[in-house]
């Protein structure tokens, strides 16, 4: 007699009566209990890490992992934001843990909860606000300047693109359990049949090397604005608990796996820790983001839009703090204790702890003093010098607008001028990054495909950034980071007063901007130097992957294994899942892998570690891949970066070559901007590339400052009475260097 259909009646049964006896526990007083429990231990946690972390700046003990943890703080609404999602992911986690201990059996708890309890939830936790339907109505101005979040951008849908909104996903997560669990979580695990291999190990065997090839094409420029567009688009806030909401563990002080704590763990002779495999770099996983569903997402704190957000802030308060308000101009807030020989800087941080401390003589005090971090739309101003000195570069350029319209428009209020210019310097950055900058990424036929014509607004694309683009794909510049930060004389040529400075001796240091010659030399080091090719036999500089933040301890971190720590923490599928979904070949063996790499020694090593290349993360795989013509990424990467930047572009209604946002004439000056100009309007700089992202010797594409064409803003002049408009023809505006040479229509 055949007995397995009785066996499967009977665990029917059992499974039947086990659900009804679970359901009938996970009654309204079952799931409060968890969910008031799930509050205090997050309140608890936040409340401890915030003053261990302030007490370890205010006494220089911060670690390289505080650093880096610090840096990925979520402020403001954020943190709000985060603390309403961190309320519901654990409360969702304790009443996991309670159903198994109550019945002793493997299910997931969360598959017994109704509807109608995960909206308790959800409302109780103060997620449902965060996803709740919004209305444009009480909004002003909503259909001509965009608002500091974002939100309103699409007005069928007001939340698409905004600030603290999760990314989205192209490709199912790819989390152990299905629901969170990040992938290596459980180091037994075999999937595709191979155990995934410590991410400290990848970086040691693929992405070593102590050798820099400089790029023939492309200068540090690109790099640098590479990493300004991506501050301008994702912000991926980590947890802002130090330890663990379920048992107090300060994740710093162990090796073991238990939320938000996910460390890297070091492989056995580490050339850096040698045999010691008990060691570990603390590892944080990103904060999760309130969304309908149970499985977990990470949250952007910054808006989907190429708009300047890293200058001007993307929440409101954070958009009035960055603004003077002490008058009627429409400026930005700058220093108001140092210069750089005369011209604007950044303003200094107020927060008592600073991690950007040195104490010298700050600008005309005659004290010591602490020279506080600079402040800025983004929080990672202060990351690296080059980083700083752009954004010192566009608060310049925005408040030299400011003044010249003003000027232009006497009758405009300071509210009017600043959200103008702001719009003006959206329509900036856009042409630049589309007409400048990704082509020499992404190559033109990437461009062709997914970039050419812009096809007008569609309110059915959605702009928001997706996760894949923002953990591994848009971190291909990783690669291409010199070691050295340059600084060079009007000569171009190493500056003697001021010499390049070690990239590991560059970050978080803006008190080198005070009193180490300004941005002028940062500004000719990055247009005057090439960038670091990428290539398969030397990835990552010693800086990144062996010395990041290493300022007082020897576990600095390892950019590399941080990159691919954050794809599993994230759930990113692996590497063929992604060239399935670009239609591009998916590698099943060597020498199909060797045959996409063009490459079957680094084939060989990837399968060496990985088993098969289903498994390998995606950000090694796309790094790994040969460049395509005219471009500094491989196949995959181009067409995920392609696709995020048409997105980006159809999905925005006030991009700036919709014809309802800006003038004919607005337009026609818009697609005439020049990097090159804007460098020259805001620093003492004489001649510079007239290509700012192609390298070319001193003296050969090097262009005077006076022959750049002025950018044209009488197109902007205002349509009140007393504009005095047959003043203009003569009218001129000081630049920054000083000059009074741009005359008639051009400021």
């Amino acid at each position: 007699m055949n007995c397995v259909p009785c066996f499967l009646a009977l665990g029917m049964c059992l499974a039947f009566s086990y659900q009804l006896s679970a359901e009938e526990s996970l009654g309204r007083p079952f799931i409060l209990s968890a969910l008031e429990e799930a509050k205090r231990m997050v309140d608890e946690a936040y409340k401890y890490s915030r003053e261990e972390s302030l007490s370890r700046v205010k006494k220089g003990s911060a670690s390289p992992a505080d650093i880096l943890r610090l840096l990925k703080q979520p402020a403001r609404d954020t943190r709000s934001a985060v603390r309403a999602a961190d309320y519901m992911d654990y409360t969702l986690e304790l009443i996991q843990q309670r159903v198994h201990h109550l019945y002793k059996y493997p299910l997931n708890a969360t598959d017994l909860l109704t509807p109608e309890d995960l909206s308790t939830i959800a409302r109780l936790t103060g997620c449902a606000a965060r996803v709740r339907a919004l209305s444009c109505r009480a909004i002003p101005q909503v259909n001509i300047y965009r608002t500091a979040t974002s939100v309103c951008n699409n007005l069928r849908n007001p939340r698409l693109g905004a600030s603290n909104t999760p990314y989205i996903r192209y490709l199912p997560a790819a989390y152990e359990d299905g629901i969170s669990q990040p992938n290596g979580w459980n180091q037994r695990r075999r999937p595709n049949g191979f155990l995934l291999p410590l991410v400290r190990e990848v970086s040691n065997k693929i992405l070593a090397t102590t050798a820099v090839d400089s790029d023939q094409i492309y200068t540090h420029m690109v790099t640098i604005f590479g990493q300004w567009v991506d501050h301008d688009l994702t912000f991926t806030p980590t947890s802002p608990s130090i330890r663990s909401f379920s048992n107090g563990v300060n994740c710093e002080e162990t090796c073991k796996q238990v939320y938000p704590c996910f460390p890297i763990k070091i492989p056995r002779y580490d050339p850096r820790f040698g045999r010691n495999s008990r060691d570990c770099i603390p590892f944080f996983r990103s904060a999760p983001a309130c969304t309908g569903n149970k499985v977990r997402d990470q949250i952007n704190s910054l808006t989907a839009f190429l708009d300047m957000g890293q200058v001007y802030g993307s929440e409101d308060v954070q958009a009035r703090e960055l603004r003077n308000l002490n008058n009627n101009e429409g400026l930005l807030r700058i220093n108001q204790r140092c210069s750089d020989s005369g011209r604007e800087l950044l303003p200094f941080s107020t927060m008592t702890a600073n991690m950007c401390a040195t104490r010298q003589k700050i600008c005309n005090s005659s004290r010591l003093q602490e020279v506080p971090c600079f402040v800025a739309g983004d929080e990672r101003v202060d990351e690296n010098i080059g980083l700083t000195s752009l954004h010192t570069l566009f608060l310049r350029e925005h408040n030299r607008l400011a003044r010249a319209l003003r000027l232009l428009n006497p009758r405009w209020s300071g509210e009017k001028v600043y959200q103008e210019v702001r719009k003006i310097m959206g329509g900036y950055f856009q042409v630049i990054v589309f007409r400048d900058y990704l082509r020499h990424i992404v190559g033109p036929d990437a461009m062709s495909r997914h970039l050419s014509t812009y096809p007008g607004y569609d309110e059915n694309v959605d702009p928001s950034i997706s996760n894949v683009f923002a953990t591994a794909a848009y971190r291909f510049a990783h690669l291409a980071i010199q070691p050295i930060m340059f600084r060079l004389d009007d000569n171009y040529r190493e500056h003697r007063q001021f010499p390049s400075v070690m990239l590991h001796k560059a970050l978080f240091t803006p008190w080198r901007l005070v009193f180490e010659g300004g941005i002028d030399p940062l500004i000719r080091g990055l247009v005057g130097r090439p960038a670091k090719l990428n290539t398969q036999d030397h990835m990552m500089v010693e800086s990144l992957r062996d010395r990041l933040f290493q300022f007082t301890s020897r576990v600095a971190l390892d950019l590399g294994a941080l990159n691919m720590q954050r794809s599993r923490d994230h759930g990113i599928p692996g590497y063929n899942a992604w060239r399935r979904l670009c239609g591009l070949s998916q590698p099943r063996n060597l020498q199909a892998l060797a045959l996409v790499l063009r490459n079957v020694s680094l084939a060989r090593r990837l399968l060496q570690l990985y088993g098969t290349p289903d498994n390998i993360d995606v950000w090694l795989g796309g790094i790994s891949e040969p460049f395509v013509p005219g471009g500094r990424v491989g196949p995959l990467f181009a067409c995920i970066i392609a696709h995020q930047f048409q997105q980006i572009r159809q999905g925005d209604r006030f991009w700036w070559e919709n014809k309802n946002v800006f003038t004919s004439r607005q337009r026609a000056a818009l697609a005439s901007v020049s990097l090159a100009r804007i460098i020259c309007d805001n620093t003492g700089i004489r001649d510079v590339p007239s290509h700012p992202f192609l390298y070319r010797p001193r003296g050969s594409g090097y262009t005077n400052c006076k022959r750049l064409p002025a950018f044209d803003l009488k197109p902007w002049i205002g349509s009140c009475p007393n504009d005095n408009r047959n003043d203009i023809s003569g009218f001129q505006a000081q630049n920054q260097n000083g000059d009074l040479d741009y005359q008639d229509n051009e400021v």
